[in-house]
């Protein structure tokens, strides 16, 4: 038998339940929504999770489909699952919790005595550490982004090639291969042994099919390929970065575009133009370096130095 809060099933079967993690402020106990698959065979197990950031909801799309197509019968080892992790946030729509102010993936590997995130964290975290394998569905907020996956835990990391080859074969086409900041879950948990990825699942407002498919079809490669199921996984190389350049507005006004998602950049090429609202041209960025048009934000609208795009750089195949 196996359990992750109310959960619990027995081999060849699934359930879910909640797994408690404090009070909300009426004094009402709350928990996170939670899966156990049970496989009828003896195997590995994958943790996954999603809406560690309230307000990215693409893996939350993911694991609603994932799960109803898992047959236990058909399954070696087992599948643990939290459905959404920032639940403070999530209930609001927020990508920082409201109770704390905090990001929760920077909160882990959490603390059970600690701020709401932090004993939220630590709950998952809990989990996490049971499982062989780690994949914590992400994507780039309400930014427009690339779908990549993150490898977070650094080049020089004993779980580096693991956790490198765990993002190739999820294959979403693009890594970030770029050591991550405290507190992340794919920084945490290489530290105990366990090969973790950070899918960012493109970036949008509330959900997108074309992002949620490519998290769908990553999660049944790992399976396949790490022996959960059944099949072939034709692992594609993957086009690489190892960091970013990001580029702010030098005037406020009305940004135009004039690079695509994933497009290749050279250096002095035209990312966007700053113009007034009657569109005379206030200013035009170029690349300072080569690379790929990895993210930019949604709204037209800018302030002087406000954040505007990001270009991949260091760019390799893998």
């Amino acid at each position: 038998m196996t359990t992750l809060g109310t959960a619990s099933a027995a081999p060849g079967e699934i359930d879910t339940g909640r797994l408690a993690v404090g009070e909300t402020r009426d004094g009402s106990q709350f928990g996170l929504p939670v899966a156990v698959i049970n496989g009828a065979n003896e195997g590995e197990t994958l943790y996954m999770q999603a809406v560690s950031d309230g307000d990215e909801l693409n893996g939350l799309g993911v694991i609603k489909r994932v799960v109803p197509q898992l047959a236990p019968e058909e399954l070696s080892g087992t599948i643990l699952v939290a459905g959404l992790v920032n639940y403070h946030a999530f209930q609001v729509a927020e990508h920082r919790s409201p109770i704390d102010d905090t990001k929760m993936n920077r909160a882990f590997p959490g603390n059970e005595s600690g701020t709401s995130s932090e004993r939220i964290a630590a709950a998952v975290f809990e989990a996490a550490s049971r499982a062989d394998l780690i994949l914590d569905l992400h994507q780039g907020s309400t930014s427009r982004m690339i779908n990549e996956t993150r490898v977070r835990c650094g080049k020089r990391h004993r779980l580096h090639d693991d956790c490198l080859e765990l993002a190739k074969v999820f294959g979403c086409g693009h890594i970030l291969d770029q050591k991550g900041p405290d507190g992340q879950l794919a920084r945490a948990a290489p530290d105990e042994g366990i090969p973790t990825i950070d899918p960012e699942l493109g970036g949008c407002v509330g959900w997108d099919e074309e992002s949620i498919q490519y998290g769908v079809d990553g999660v049944f490669n790992v399976l396949r390929y790490y022996g959960f199921l059944d099949g072939v996984v034709q692992v594609e190389p993957q086009t690489r970065a190892t960091g970013f350049d990001r580029y702010g507005a030098p005037n406020g006004g009305i940004v135009t575009f004039k690079k695509d998602l994933g497009e290749e950049v050279s250096p002095g090429e035209t990312l966007f133009e700053v113009t007034d609202v009657f569109g005379t041209l206030k200013a035009e960025v170029t690349a300072d370096r080569s690379g790929i048009f990895w993210r930019s934000r949604r709204l037209p609208q800018v302030a002087t130095g406000e954040y505007v795009c990001s270009v991949g750089i260091d760019i390799d195949e893998y």
